[in-house]
């Protein structure tokens, strides 16, 4: 990052920064059950999984997981069984999210993993 100062105006210039703008539910096209999932997702996924990329993220990019006949990281069936228990029970560094999220939470969370 470059800051110039000229005649009292600061720029920045975020050469090799890129920086895109997150979309909206409505833009993404997602049903109120995927923007329900959405929510939980960024409450508690989103600091390990980027939805689009692993990079500085603890766990793998969840993009076109269920696009997968086998999840990355342990060679499950990518479905929706093996997610959940996933989710509920946690794996390896992964915390287990069933003390914290219901089964409605997971649901709506499961349809919004559909959608990346």
């Amino acid at each position: 990052m470059v800051i110039i100062f000229t005649a009292g105006f600061l720029f920045l210039n975020l050469a090799g920064c890129e920086v895109e703008r997150r979309k909206s539910d409505a833009e993404l096209g997602l049903s109120p059950q995927q923007a329900a999932g959405r929510r939980i997702y960024d409450q508690h996924c989103d600091r390990c999984h980027d939805p689009y990329s692993s990079k500085n993220r603890k766990g793998p990019s969840l993009k076109g997981m269920y696009k997968r006949q086998y999840l990355e990281e342990s060679g499950f069936p990518a479905n929706d069984d093996r997610v959940t228990d996933i989710i509920q029970l946690g794996r390896d560094k992964m915390p287990g999210f069933g003390p914290v999220l219901n089964q409605q939470q997971i649901n709506d969370l499961l349809a919004y993993l559909h959608t990346l």
